[in-house]
């Protein structure tokens, strides 16, 4: 299909442009229509919400990814790399830090302002379970990172031992993987996301602020 697409744009653009379906009148139809015309990714994956990356999308991601990393190394941000698995105890810290960290923008207050919500699901419910390795159920089953905010805040107090430590700022570019249940598309609701993060720690506010 994507061949004869891009015939027409070559031949006719005219006439491919009639061919696109309108975005004010059918924005669910012209998206998908323009992903797959500018072959960027491939959703026929037999996963729901986890597309294959084209080469021409994958050399764009690339792009991107390499602005990132000067702009990292710009700010004096280094890389490091976390596993994607995350033990299950920890949950429960990524479920109360994402609750508060959604009231404090919804109220406009600061996070320490506020107390944890233990009725809030966090991501509970989108995580991907890891229980048995092989045939042999595990002690402590494990779930594929959705953010990484609770594996690398685990890391922090082993690597700040003091003030001369400080600051720490580092970043990642891994895959994240969440558990959408509401109709998947491309780039924008997906279940595994190419995933840019980047976190710091101060010993004051106001550098933290500065930052």
């Amino acid at each position: 299909m994507s061949k004869v697409l891009d015939q027409s744009y070559m031949g006719n653009p005219a006439k491919a442009k009639r061919g696109i379906p309108s975005k004010v009148e059918d924005f669910n139809a012209w998206y998908p229509f323009i992903v797959e015309a500018a072959d960027l990714v491939d959703k026929r994956y037999p996963i729901k919400g986890m597309d294959v990356w084209r080469p021409y999308g994958w050399k764009a991601m690339r792009q991107i990814d390499s602005l990132t990393h000067t702009e990292m190394d710009r700010t004096g941000h280094e890389e490091v790399n976390f596993p994607l698995l995350i033990p299950e105890d920890l949950l429960e810290k990524e479920n109360a830090l994402v609750a508060r960290l959604k009231r404090a923008r919804e109220e406009g207050v600061d996070p320490d302002e506020l107390r944890d919500e233990e009725d809030e699901a966090g991501f509970k419910k989108e995580v991907y379970w890891v229980k048995h390795a092989g045939e042999n159920e595990l002690d402590v089953p494990m779930f594929l990172r959705p953010t990484s905010e609770t594996a690398m805040y685990t890391m922090f107090p082993l690597w700040i031992r003091s003030h001369k430590d400080l600051p720490l700022k580092v970043y990642q570019m891994v895959n994240t993987f969440r558990y959408e249940t509401k109709q998947t598309r491309s780039f924008i609701r997906v279940r595994e996301i190419h995933f840019f993060e980047a976190h710091t720690a101060h010993a004051t506010e106001e550098d933290a602020t500065q930052q």
